[in-house]
């Protein structure tokens, strides 16, 4: 390779500008550099593994001269202010219910929202803005602005846990999983063999899409999945997430089934709740009947109020209600609440506030009157 750009070290390639943030193969590049530093497989890991669990290089007990070659060692400090370049904390915003939300600036000054979740959690984002434009989410507003690079996603984790432990990787933030695939799964990768998360403990979720459930059964590490389901009419689903493919619900949920049998993670289905929308008897009837003997769980999650949006929560009566009938039908259902309301935290509402985005209008959702 070329050393004839340095920064730092004498012969050290500059690892920040030859790692581009929208390169799907981003720590592939990463991998490389550090190759022609001297480092061998294990040394690479070494570096991988305690940058992605938030530790300091000089972690452990071995004295660093002992084990790594020296052009690594005297490179380390560069090599881990460029991974700490990766994402910026611009904001942390905590909530009442142990959340918080962070807004993540990244190196070409675009910004994406992570949160940390109760129970060692975080949910991290996949895109800036989002292409499938459901009507009901503050991220696909602006529409798709760029992809995250696979090391990007990563670095979400390991500033995560520069605050509090991270034992469960959620793919639920800014953007779609399956729209960035190559990143996505290589960061999945990642953090199942180096990162030191518990493979039915990354979770993809995704609005189903076939290149996914391809993908999904091949890689390395095989993650949980979560599927965006909001309703089980076809034409009212194609209405909520206008540009996301065109599944029959049946289809979709039998897809799913299917992986999860594969793996062993049972599928977490999600539901916005959204009054006058998807919460009447018509939907629970659906459910009952698409979900009843699944290998799954149903997550309602009443709507976290977007400002533009002419949308409505479910009055907290009918949300007790619809979990109590579909549990009483044996179906495993819990009420949810999308983390960070008490501060507006919505997905992508953080960024909005930041650098508000034009809302574009879109047709309005059949209601059940």
């Amino acid at each position: 390779m070329n050393d004839s750009t340095t920064a730092g070290v004498v012969g050290m390639p500059d690892l920040v500008s030859s790692c581009r943030p929208q390169d799907d193969r981003q720590l592939e590049t990463w991998g490389a550099r550090l190759d022609a530093l001297g480092a061998s497989a294990a040394h690479r890991d070494r570096v991988l593994r305690l940058w992605s669990q938030g530790l300091p290089q000089t972690h452990g007990k071995r004295r660093l001269e002992d084990f790594l070659p020296r052009r690594l060692r005297e490179a380390l400090p560069e090599v881990t202010a460029g991974l700490d370049r990766l994402v910026q904390l611009q904001a942390m915003h905590p909530a009442a219910d142990g959340s918080a939300r962070l807004l993540v600036a990244l190196p070409d000054g675009q910004t994406v929202d992570s949160v940390l979740l109760p129970r060692d959690g975080v949910c991290v984002s996949t895109q800036v803005g989002c292409a499938v434009g459901c009507t009901f989410c503050m991220t696909g507003v602006g529409g798709l602005q760029r992809q995250l690079g696979s090391a990007e996603i990563v670095a979400q984790v390991a500033l995560a846990r520069r605050h509090r432990p991270v034992r469960r990787v959620v793919f639920m933030g800014m953007g779609e999983p399956s729209h960035n695939l190559d990143a996505v799964m290589s960061a999945i990768t990642l953090l199942g063999q180096l990162g030191g998360v518990g493979h039915k403990s990354l979770v993809f979720s995704t609005v189903g899409d076939e290149r996914a459930f391809q993908r999904l059964r091949l890689g390395p590490v095989k993650p949980a999945l979560a599927l965006s389901l909001h309703s089980t009419q076809t034409e009212r689903r194609a209405q909520l997430l206008p540009r996301a493919p065109r599944w029959d619900p049946a289809e979709l949920v039998e897809r799913a089934d299917a992986y999860a049998r594969e793996t062993g993670y049972p599928v977490q289905y999600q539901w916005t709740l959204l009054a006058g929308v998807n919460d009447g008897d018509d939907e629970l009837d659906g459910l009952r009947r698409l979900l009843a003997g699944r290998f799954g769980m149903l997550n309602l999650i009443p709507w976290n109020d977007v400002p533009g949006l002419q949308l409505r929560r479910p009055d907290p009566e009918r949300a007790v209600a619809l979990t109590r009938a579909l549990n009483r039908a044996g179906i495993l259902t819990r009420l949810r609440h999308s983390a960070g309301q008490d501060v507006d935290g919505g997905c992508g509402q953080l960024r909005a506030r930041s650098a508000p985005v034009r809302v574009v209008r879109r047709p309005s959702v059949a209601a059940d009157h």
